[in-house]
């Protein structure tokens, strides 16, 4: 099988190129990524070199790179996205052009090759503030809060339009916070590890009463990875830890400082930000029958990354310099 995955040196499709590579050395993947400021080379560095890797530098809204680089493939994993709420409240230009015109672009050019498999990346933010309303499923309707959610909302109507319209062979994907190694340090446990890290306070929004889902990433990678041999076209699929008890973000904050060996000193409440959603929460059900479980619980995910941002330092301190302080001093008011 040959793969394109879009946006392949970023977080979660490093790791993803990564697991596929591992588990099916006969497996050919192309990545097309434009190498924005959170898709780094450096994410790939230890499988550059495999003989059934290829990289492409290349925006996801050039028709010409596109349609090179879905020459002879049997999937499109479109993942590339703009994908920082906190961004899209500053700046939402950025994420309508390459959420929404670079997802027109990859679908056209799946229509237009006769692509067999085609799997949209989303997200659970697309259901909005699931405050009080139980879990989303994947039939709900969808009610974006940021510039961010609208836009990979906007995608994933046109993903849907295309299944019925010219009857692509369309699934869609809408995980919960993923994390683990190789997060660009301005999400919530990259930012506030390395802060620790470096002895520095971190910044908390509001009251910390948030409720979020965290999925270690592998566990994607391997739904992800089901989903393209097994999932069925034309439906979509929720994947989530489903997390028993819940945990707002203040008591996730907590616990990165115990692990780090820091008292409740190092919070500094901020200032909330526009439109913040209390909670996210999706019924995975469907993905569970399909046949994928949980492998890396929430204490056992939160060690692994906290060990790989301590044994790491060389990849993330370099990033939080230049664009990166200027961004921080935007949205927190205060130098990190």
């Amino acid at each position: 099988m040959k793969i394109l995955v879009t946006g392949g040196c970023g977080f979660i499709f490093s790791n993803f190129i990564r697991h596929m590579l591992n588990k099916y050395p006969d497996y050919k993947i192309v990545n097309l990524d434009d190498l924005t400021y959170a898709g780094r080379l450096e994410n790939t560095e230890d499988f550059k070199d495999n003989k059934n890797y290829t990289f492409i530098k290349g925006d996801v809204r050039d028709e010409k790179i596109v349609d090179k680089a879905v020459q002879g493939v049997d999937c499109i994993v479109h993942a590339a996205a703009e994908s920082h709420v906190d961004r899209s409240i500053l700046g939402p230009k950025s994420f309508l052009e390459t959420d929404i015109m670079g997802t027109y672009t990859i679908l056209e050019a799946a229509r237009r090759h006769k692509i067999p498999r085609y799997i949209q990346i989303s997200t659970d933010e697309v259901y909005g503030d699931m405050e009080n309303k139980g879990f989303a499923k994947e039939e709900d309707s969808i009610i974006p809060s940021s510039p961010y959610s609208a836009s990979k909302a906007g995608a994933d109507l046109q993903v849907l339009a295309y299944r019925r319209t010219y009857n692509l062979p369309a699934i869609i994907t809408r995980s919960t916070n993923n994390y683990g190694p190789y997060q660009y340090p301005e999400k919530l446990l990259p930012l506030f590890i390395t802060n620790l890290l470096e002895n520095k306070k971190v910044p908390v929004y509001g009251d910390g009463g948030q409720i979020r889902d965290w999925l270690y990433v592998i566990d994607n990678c391997k739904a992800i990875d089901l989903i393209i041999h097994k999932g069925k076209t034309g439906e979509i699929y929720n994947v989530g830890a489903n997390q028993d008890p819940e945990i707002t973000n203040l008591e996730l904050t907590k616990k990165v400082l115990r692990y780090l060996d820091k008292d409740n000193g190092f919070i500094e409440y901020v200032k909330d930000r526009p439109g913040h959603d209390r909670r996210y929460a999706v019924d995975t059900t469907k993905i569970r029958k399909l046949g994928w479980k949980l492998e890396v619980n929430f204490e056992e995910g939160l060690k692994k990354t906290i060990d790989w941002y301590k044994e790491n330092k060389w990849w993330w301190k370099k990033l939080k310099s230049g664009e990166y302080l200027k961004y921080y001093q935007e949205q927190y008011g205060k130098n990190s």
